[in-house]
């Protein structure tokens, strides 16, 4: 494992071994604990591995684990499934994708974009820069063609951009879920030179991401509602969803479709063609974000 991948499977075990109840893994709970979840100890007895052994592998140390220790680890540690599969790519099992690998945008992925009409789509690598995107994405959100494109990462915009911001109707919680979810595929990736700077360019801009990253969570991705609040056309319920082209597996297709049951395949429609529909109230400016305290 390369250093920076030893650095974050110690930091992350750390982070979740502390937060076991002892009472889950059949331990009393009882007696002096002078830090909260398991104890090294603990954690080697339950996943049958030496002490010293597991003591190394938090001190970031050069081994190895195999699979089925990873698993037993996963165990003891209630890990979810996002979780477990962090922890088995930062170990170097699974087959992460190569750093750079098919990066670029084909022609015939853009087609694809263009052909999903009214559905907002874009394209992004392996290290979340945005390389593709249709205009229907483009009207739901317009900077992305107005943005240096030193600067048009996902991840960078929905950190930085106060009109991302803006757009997003639960910003909290939706940038949380970006940031878990970019974490659980890059981090057996920290040492690639676009994933440090990128790290570091935003924990100096945002303290939002800084707080996020510093607690080592990770989620995968799922599709689901999402709600967008739109200048002109107001609210936007739109399923999102994320797929892989299989001859250009560097990249990843984000596509947001109309939710069902609603109002948004309508206000798509008259996105795409440059308005809003009759009957909507057009705002010329984007509402106030909330209060962020």
């Amino acid at each position: 494992m390369p250093t920076p991948a030893r650095r974050e499977l110690a930091e992350f075990l750390r982070s979740r071994r502390r937060q076991v109840d002892p009472r889950t893994a059949g331990l009393p709970a009882g007696g002096a604990r002078r830090t909260p979840g398991l104890r090294r100890e603990e954690v080697a007895l339950l996943s049958g591995v030496s002490h010293t052994w597991y003591t190394w592998l938090e001190q970031g140390r050069d081994i190895h684990p195999s699979r089925q220790v990873v698993d037993a680890l996963a165990r003891t540690l209630r890990l979810s499934v996002a979780e477990h599969g962090y922890v088995l790519r930062l170990a170097g099992h699974d087959g992460a994708t190569p750093a750079g690998a098919d990066d670029g945008m084909p022609a015939h992925v853009q087609r694809l974009l263009d052909a999903l009409g009214p559905s907002p789509a874009y394209a992004i690598t392996a290290g979340w820069s945005i390389v593709g995107w249709n205009r229907a994405y483009e009207r739901l959100y317009p900077g992305v063609a107005a943005v240096a494109p030193a600067d048009r990462n996902l991840l960078w915009l929905v950190f930085t951009d106060p009109a991302v911001r803006r757009l997003l109707a639960d910003w909290p919680g939706d940038s949380r879920r970006f940031l878990t979810q970019f974490r659980a595929e890059v981090g057996p990736r920290l040492a690639d030179r676009e994933v440090t700077d990128l790290v570091a360019r935003l924990e100096a801009a945002s303290p939002d991401f800084r707080a996020g990253w510093a607690s080592h969570d990770v989620d995968r991705f799922s599709s689901a509602e999402r709600r967008f609040e739109h200048p002109e056309v107001g609210t936007l319920l739109l399923e999102h969803h994320q797929v892989t082209p299989s001859d250009a597996p560097g990249l990843q297709l984000v596509v947001y479709t109309a939710a069902e049951g609603g109002d948004a395949a309508a206000k798509l429609t008259a996105l795409a063609g440059g308005g809003a529909p009759r009957g909507w109230e057009t705002r010329q400016a984007w509402p106030s974000p909330p209060d962020s305290g």
